[in-house]
Parts: C-alpha cells; structure tokens; sequence
C-alpha cells in the first residue's frame, strides 16, 4: 500500500473570509477512483458540480480540512516571523502529520518552490515522507484537484453562511463590485469576518483616520 495525499487552499486572496486548506489521501491503486469521479481542479468545474463531487471524494478519500479565520491570517500577515506562505506551509504539515501519507504533493503559492520545499520538510521531520511541492498541482495530480474540491466547496458554504448572516458580500474578492460595496459600507463593523490585514481594508480605515485629522 502507497498512501498518497495531495494537499491544497481555497481563499487566499479574498477580504472577507476565511483561508481553508484540505488534504485528501488515497491508495495509489486507487487513484483511478478520481478520474472516474470527473474530479479535475476545482476551478474548472461548476459550482454543481463541485458539490456534487464532494460527498463521493469523501466517501473514498481520508481528508483533513483546516478552517483559518480572518483573526488568525492576519495576525501571521503582521507578525516578522511568518507570513500567508508560511502559514500554509504550516497547516500543511498539520494535514500531512495527520494523514501520514507515503507521498504528499502540494499545490505550491510560493514562487521559490525549493525554499517552500524544504520549509515543509523541516517542519514536518518525518522524513520518510516524500514530499513535492509544485505549481498547477491541482491541475497535474487529481488527488490535490481533490482537495481543491474540498476546499472550495468547505469555504463556499462558509461564505454563503456569511452571506445570510450579513447580507449581499459577494466573493469577498475586493476585485469584486458587490465585495467592493459591502467593504466600503461596513469595513468597521463585523470585524470577525475581515482580514484587517489586507490594504483594501487598510486603505478605508487609513481613510476614516485621515478625514478625522482633517476635522481638527
């Protein structure tokens, strides 16, 4: 038996929200189970669909899903010693310790992929693990097109609860007209659902602070 895991995010560049990294694990004899499924990167099925696959890649996979709220993004954002990266690393190695996988690939957000490597590799230390970081490898590998289902789909119900509770936010991309709305409308209140880090956010706090010196 070759436990395989792939391992990938949903959320990383939205304001609203929060960042979901899943693993999902099969035997490697097993992996014909994916494409028989239609499973393919998240991104280039439809919502339907994506729901859809969700219950059956749970059925036949082993999987680790981490929800990272805004409070806990931002404070790596703004610490010196991590960063969004490394903070994915680190919940990576979270999923990996918990799977123990024979082979992890992972959907790389990193440019420098030999540094992302070999900071999963230290933090993990198990090194009987093989580890392969790559970009697209949600799109190469259908085990990480797997976790990239469960992830997506995890985050969408998430901000579809969010949605609900707080009105029309759209995506929670700032590239977004109704995100961009919601933002500007109440960037100051629901401070649990803004990652207060990121400069659309900044940029309408550091507004409000310029027009009260302005008051004087």
């Amino acid at each position: 038996m070759v436990l395989i895991a792939g391992v990938d995010e949903a959320g990383r560049g939205p304001v609203i929200g929060p960042l979901v990294i899943v693993g999902a694990m099969l035997d490697e004899k097993d992996l014909p189970k994916l494409d028989k499924l239609g499973v393919k990167d998240s991104k280039l099925l439809t919502p339907k669909k994506r729901e859809e696959l969700f219950p059956k890649i749970q059925q036949i996979c082993k999987y680790k899903i981490i929800i990272i709220e805004p409070k806990e993004i931002d404070e790596a954002v703004l610490s010196e010693e991590l960063n969004l990266n490394w903070l994915e690393a680190l919940k990576s190695v979270e999923i990996i310790k918990a799977l123990k996988p024979n082979k992890a690939i992972l959907d790389c957000p990193s440019p420098n992929i030999p540094k992302y490597t070999n900071y999963i590799k230290e933090k993990l230390g198990m090194h009987e693990i093989k580890i392969i970081c790559e970009h697209k490898a949600d799109v190469n590998h259908k085990i990480v097109g797997a976790a990239s289902i469960l992830a997506k789909v995890t985050r969408d119900r998430i901000i579809e609860e969010i949605r609900k509770k707080y009105g029309e936010i759209g995506p929670g991309y700032t590239s977004n007209a109704i995100t961009q709305k919601f933002l500007k409308e109440n960037w100051d209140k629901h401070p649990e659902i803004f990652r207060k880090s990121w400069i659309s956010w900044q940029n309408h706090k550091n507004g409000k602070d310029q027009k009260k010196l302005g008051e004087f």
